[in-house]
């Protein structure tokens, strides 16, 4: 198969090794759940589509916060790739793969990292020209012990662990040499974001940060 010509997420430009999966209700919500995060150490935040206040949320923390890397995540259709870079995303996160999604990533030349869940998927994003893929949902598809098999006959391809990962195991996870990093929603709380807390959003940015910088 033909290597694509777009950015595949092989470097991306965040430093944090932790990546926030955030719900967002409300687009006021998202410059200063951004700036906690940046306090804590996170520079990068995936925000999803799960709510309609996605979309607004991205733009506002494209806008307001430069130094975050804000992308999109939960991007199931083709038709919102366009719409992610449009609203700001500087890269775009899916829970699976299809050509349609990865068609619209190069025709939009943003960054973007399929979901897979089986070494045959996995082998399909690699045929696409992907060297970093999400294991998802990481907990059902075999979480420590997945990937371990994984290395073996697919030891080129780098991950990124999401469902199933917190922060009592994700030390676990990055300090295997095939994960880049590892995302998951229990550094923004839906209850503590509803309540505007964000000073333990900092609290828990800091508190991951200190675990993947200590590897």
């Amino acid at each position: 198969m033909t290597q694509p010509t777009h950015p595949t997420f092989q470097s991306p430009a965040f430093t944090s090794r932790v990546v926030p999966v955030i719900v967002i209700t409300h687009p006021d919500q998202a410059v200063p759940m951004a700036h906690a995060l940046l306090e804590g150490g996170v520079d990068v935040m995936e925000i999803t589509l799960r709510h309609a206040a996605g979309l607004a949320a991205i733009e506002q923390v494209a806008k307001h916060v430069p130094h975050m890397h804000v992308g999109a995540g939960t991007v199931t259709r083709a038709d919102e790739m366009a719409r992610v870079q449009a609203a700001g995303a500087r890269f775009a996160l899916s829970p699976g793969m299809t050509d349609a999604l990865v068609q619209a990533a190069m025709a939009c030349r943003l960054p973007f990292m399929p979901g897979v869940m089986t070494p045959g998927e996995v082998m399909a994003a690699r045929d696409h020209g992907f060297s970093l893929v999400k294991l998802f949902p990481a907990a059902q598809a075999g979480g420590l012990a997945m990937l371990k098999a994984l290395a073996g006959p697919l030891g080129d391809m780098q991950f990124c662990p999401t469902g199933g990962v917190s922060l009592t195991n994700m030390g676990e996870f990055l300090k295997l040499p095939n994960v880049a990093m590892v995302g998951g929603s229990w550094l923004t709380p839906l209850d503590v974001v509803q309540r505007g807390d964000w000073a333990e959003i900092t609290r828990l940015a800091r508190e991951a940060s200190s675990i993947a910088n200590g590897l």
